[in-house]
């Protein structure tokens, strides 16, 4: 539809209000060291129609919300495998299916005891039974507890629920008023369920051999739009194929983020999807809490929260017995129940089938309100309970339940990586260094988006993540947060501006990046580079040590009477404002042109000190030398800003003004002591 100028379609508004509140009370809740989802669901709860009435819970808003929840189970899949989703299957059959019998009988039981009828108590049972896929998995991921064994656990537990929502959705409006249809009901409940296992696991054995080599093919492009695009059509579509077989939405888009997760390129698929995950998600985090009126809250408010905590003990309770029955120890079982203990968004989904089919949760006429006001209680209830399940799980020893693992085990192996060294590329520079490094013993990880380089680097033994660099999911994946060292080795000077700005983001490790002029080492070093390593500076210098170890010479060294420069160390002197000098702007990050004052070795001569210029890292011998070129050079060069060489020393002067100012931080000097 092309609107016209100064027109704004009725959606714009509403969606405007609704990404502002959730920007702004997210950032204020993160500021307090409060999960963000909490923040999202109380901006829904300010905005929504029995509030401010800001947003309406309109089709466009659900449509995102929906959109969110695909993508973050499509996520999750990729980070969790067709390989560990083996090694827990059984965790889903007993413990999926012993959570769901015993928590739809304590509501079947509940519900009798106030009256109820058993069918609604059955309903009353499914409701409560179902945990939040959408917010335990976002509160796992942002704790960066998916593969610990509670994560493990309770990721087995959810995607059973998942399983048996399939069932629950058809069974419910059998149990309505002449809702039954006896052995029809019964058959065309087993056809149902009988036609989505076998779509799922249609989907899972075409999809693994068809998948991998799409994508690779896909990838191979290096034409990003193009490649987000495919991903978001393989996550959309098999979600859709399966939806079409009666399996859950969400189930399908988890199916299909584990398809991903047997592709080389998965990390490569996950940087490029976090960022659509992460604002779609927010906004159906918002869409629950509009679900929430405060009205009939506080005109309730004690029955509201004696509902809430009787559900939170059984479902506690259920889940850890549930836990405890597959082996697991006593504190991660306890842990587990306390993940699994809110109700899930998919409650509402059988609630509204269920009030179709003439029925009300416990048989009261209020159920339905009672029921939505617990679930959104319980969801605000989340992050707390999620911190509350760590410190019940502190590790003891790695348990030895089938598939499970140590509590220090990763969501990604590259981020298990200590003291290593992330070299970003996959060329023939970055390859050499590679294995030089490798050679002296030190842990290598690269990472790079050329599948050819990456293919290289693989055959060559080394351990490559394939993806974005500038992605900082991909340099997680590659352990930067851990790294010793990161070297940006190849790529123009944007992408290793971009690279160096990630990085700098995860990580206080010094950085090494190469430049293609003079003027990216400015760039660089604001990025956070600490090291710039000149490529016709280096060839200069190789060059030059070649000539002199011919002609019978050596390059300076450090003496107890000579310093020299490290000329691959960015020099970093930020002039004082208030130092009395007015040529402050003239300072700016260089690299020291020599190791030593070369018009000193052209003449034969030597030097006392050393001095470098921030204008340009022109090096030159001070005032004490007899040539005096570092000041000979501002004069000509107009340059009158320098900082000492010498280890010691920690000043920049002005030879114009001359005025001696210490350094505001640290030495931006850069030279290698004498020894």
């Amino acid at each position: 539809m092309v609107l016209a100028a100064g027109a704004a379609p009725d959606y714009l508004g509403p969606v405007a209000a609704l990404v502002i509140a959730a920007a702004a009370i997210g950032y204020l809740t993160a500021r307090v060291r409060v999960v963000p989802i909490v923040g999202f669901l109380a901006a829904g709860v300010l905005l929504g129609p029995a509030q401010l009435g800001l947003v309406e819970k309109s089709a466009t808003v659900q449509a995102a919300a929906d959109i969110g929840v695909i993508l973050l189970l499509f996520t999750i899949g990729i980070e969790f495998s067709l390989d560990r989703l083996a090694r827990v299957w059984t965790w889903i059959a007993l413990a999926g299916g012993l959570q769901l019998a015993l928590t739809t009988g304590a509501g079947l039981v509940l519900t009798l005891s106030l009256g109820g009828s058993w069918r609604e108590g059955v309903f009353t049972g499914f409701l409560i039974s179902l945990s939040s896929t959408a917010i335990v998995l976002k509160l796992l991921g942002d704790r960066r507890e998916t593969s610990t064994q509670r994560g493990r656990l309770s990721v087995a537990v959810l995607i059973g629920q998942d399983l048996a929502v399939i069932g629950m959705v058809l069974v419910v409006p059998l149990l309505g008023p002449g809702g039954a249809e006896g052995a029809r009901g019964v058959g065309y409940l087993l056809q149902a369920v009988l036609t989505a296992v076998g779509v799922v696991v249609a989907v899972l054995l075409v999809a693994r051999r068809v998948m991998p080599p799409l994508l690779d093919v896909v990838a191979r492009a290096c034409v990003p739009e193009v490649f987000l695009l495919a991903v978001v059509a393989v996550c959309f579509g098999t979600a859709y194929l399966t939806a079409l077989a009666g399996v859950s939405v969400s189930l399908g888009a988890f199916l299909a983020g584990l398809i991903v997760s047997e592709s080389r390129a998965s990390t490569h698929v996950l940087a490029e999807v976090l960022p659509l995950q992460i604002a779609f998600s927010a906004i159906f985090f918002v869409s629950v809490g509009m679900l929430l009126d405060l009205g009939v809250l506080l005109d309730n408010a004690g029955l509201v929260v004696g509902a809430a905590v009787v559900v939170l003990a059984v479902k506690a309770v259920t889940a850890a017995v549930a836990a405890a029955a597959v082996r697991v120890r006593a504190r991660t079982a306890a842990a587990t129940g306390l993940l699994l203990a809110q109700v899930g968004e998919f409650s509402f989904v059988l609630l509204t089938v269920g009030t179709a089919a003439g029925l009300s949760p416990l048989g009261r006429q209020d159920g339905s309100q009672l029921v939505a006001a617990t679930t959104v209680l319980l969801m605000l209830a989340s992050p707390a309970l999620a911190a509350a399940a760590a410190r019940v799980d502190r590790p003891v020893s790695p348990s030895t339940a089938p598939g499970a693992a140590g509590e220090e085990e990763v969501v990604d192996g590259h981020a298990a990586h200590r003291d290593h060294v992330v070299i970003v590329g996959s060329g023939p520079t970055a390859l050499d260094l590679a294995e030089t490094l490798r050679q002296r013993g030190v842990p290598v990880v690269m990472t790079t988006l050329d599948l050819d380089g990456a293919a290289v680097a693989e055959a060559a033994g080394l351990v490559v993540v394939r993806g974005d660099p500038n992605k900082a999911a991909v340099l997680r994946a590659a352990g930067v947060p851990n790294a010793r060292l990161v070297v940006v080795a190849e790529g123009g000077p944007e992408q290793a501006f971009r690279v160096v700005s990630a990085a700098r983001l995860l990580t206080s490790a010094p950085i090494a990046a190469r430049p293609l002029g003079e003027a990216d080492v400015a760039r660089l070093a604001e990025a956070g580079a600490d090291h710039v390593v000149d490529a016709d500076h280096v060839s200069a210098q190789a060059l030059t040590q070649q000539v002199l170890a011919v002609l019978g010479h050596s390059e300076p060294a450090p003496t107890p009477h000579r310093t020299v420069v490290d000329t691959v160390r960015v020099v970093r002197y930020p002039w004082p404002v208030t130092g009395g000098c007015t040529h402050e702007e003239a300072s700016r990050p260089v690299l020291a042109r020599a190791p030593g004052c070369v018009a000193c070795l052209r003449a034969g001569g030597d030097w006392v000190h050393l001095r470098i210029c921030l204008s340009c890292g022109h090096v030159g011998c001070c005032d004490s030398s007899p040539s005096q070129h570092a000041r000979e050079h501002a004069h000509v060069e107009d340059h009158p800003l320098v900082a000492s060489a010498e280890p010691e020393e920690t000043w920049g002067h002005c030879f114009v003004d001359g005025v001696t100012v210490p350094a505001p931080a640290t030495p931006g000097a850069g030279a290698r002591s004498a020894t």
